[in-house]
């Protein structure tokens, strides 16, 4: 069988594009192998109607709703390549050694993660170290709150701010703050920690205390980081796909690539701001895209 659409990626994008195909009636088989950059986050906020829920519930609710659409597929593989092998036509195989052949491709593979360079951090990230705080500022509001990043040290720290004033930055060693961004951060009572963090303590992975080099504690109780982030596959470089500004897969407000027939929603995309409901977003934008443009396609054949 044809599809009209492969979606590679079953977060938040690629379920509200598959949601919206499968409404116009298009057929479309989606692969997800369940590596969502969010697992370790035992909520999500932000999205209206859902606002606390658990990602993986999320996640449940939303396949259970692609059900009731008879033309939509999920395939729980993950998908190794894709080939071009026409004008208008690739086929994607996956890990199971299955190709499958489609007219349009969407990828929504969200993004990967690497956590800043911190012993032991990843015991705290997605309970009480965040990324975003946007997502989790309200829940940790008023809080002794740690900054920790290597890079947009500044932003970070600004934003974090509005959610609490007890807010202390430590930019192990490597991070970068210019005099005038220091001295802005200084004048509101935000100290400016530089030296290199040797690790985190607290347990069942609530922070209590960030831990210098040279052994000093300083009491924390949440905090913000800023993960290096990486694309988990090279199909939008192996496909030719250019890039945005930020580092993610260049697209129109229909999530059209430069390349005919590939789009590109979610974190993949967009890269910022970073949010489900924002990439839900751009998922249901790409799938009105493709639809459009197989419906001209077709009217386009018949004149």
């Amino acid at each position: 069988m044809d599809y009209d659409c492969i979606i590679i990626g079953g977060g938040p994008a690629g379920l509200n594009a598959a949601l919206v195909l499968g409404r116009a009636r298009r057929n479309v088989i989606l692969f997800d192998s369940n590596e969502a950059r969010n697992h370790v986050v035992r909520e999500s906020h932000g999205f209206l109607t859902r606002d606390g829920i658990q990602p993986a519930k999320l996640r449940q609710l939303a396949l259970q709703e692609l059900k009731a659409y008879p033309t939509i597929q999920v395939k729980p593989e993950k998908a190794l390549s894709i080939e071009r092998i026409s004008a208008s036509n690739y086929e994607v195989t996956t890990e199971s050694n299955n190709v499958y052949k489609s007219t349009k491709i969407l990828l929504a593979t969200g993004l990967k993660d690497e956590q800043p360079n911190v012993p032991g951090i990843e015991r705290f990230y997605g309970t009480s170290l965040f990324s975003c705080p946007y997502c989790d500022g309200w829940e940790v509001r008023d809080q002794p709150l740690a900054v920790i990043a290597d890079k947009n040290v500044y932003k970070l720290a600004k934003e974090v701010f509005t959610w609490s004033r007890d807010l202390i930055v430590f930019t192990n060693g490597e991070g970068r703050l210019e005099l005038d961004e220091r001295e802005s951060l200084e004048t509101r009572g935000i100290k400016v920690v530089e030296d290199i963090l040797s690790g985190l303590e607290g347990t069942n992975g609530q922070l209590e205390r960030v831990r210098l080099e040279d052994g000093t504690l300083i009491d924390r109780s949440y905090g913000f980081v800023t993960p290096l982030w990486s694309h988990p596959n090279r199909f939008a470089e192996l496909l030719g796909c250019k890039m945005n500004k930020y580092g993610g897969i260049q697209t129109d407000e229909y999530g059209r690539t430069n390349v005919w027939n590939v789009y590109a929603a979610g974190d993949a995309a967009n890269i910022v701001p970073a949010q489900l409901i924002v990439a839900a977003g751009s998922g249901s934008a790409a799938a009105i895209g493709i639809n459009g443009d197989l419906t001209n396609e077709l009217f386009d054949q018949t004149n």
